[in-house]
């Protein structure tokens, strides 16, 4: 994953949301980082996944990359079910 929107080298990140949306057959993946010490250093992204675990990995990397903890992390997953059309 690209590096987000307005992020530099002199950014430091505590948190990281991402939401998930499975979309016509691939992965949207949007992501907000921030600082919870600092609220001036926040930045998003998103970009499009082939696979739900290539979005993973696109998660994985931001957090190992700006050492974000897990209970720091927090992910949001929407996904349609073929079965009957729903999504969840």
């Amino acid at each position: 994953m690209p590096m987000p929107i307005g992020c530099g080298p002199d950014h430091t990140f505590t948190r990281l949301y991402a939401h998930i949306v499975e979309e016509d057959g691939a992965f949207t993946v949007r992501v907000r980082l921030l600082n919870h010490l600092n609220r001036d250093d926040s930045v998003w992204g998103e970009e499009i996944a082939r696979t739900f675990e290539m979005a993973s990995e696109m998660i994985e990397c931001l957090a190992t990359q700006f050492a974000i903890v897990q209970n720091c992390i927090s992910i949001k997953i929407v996904m349609r079910r073929y079965r009957d059309g729903t999504i969840h």
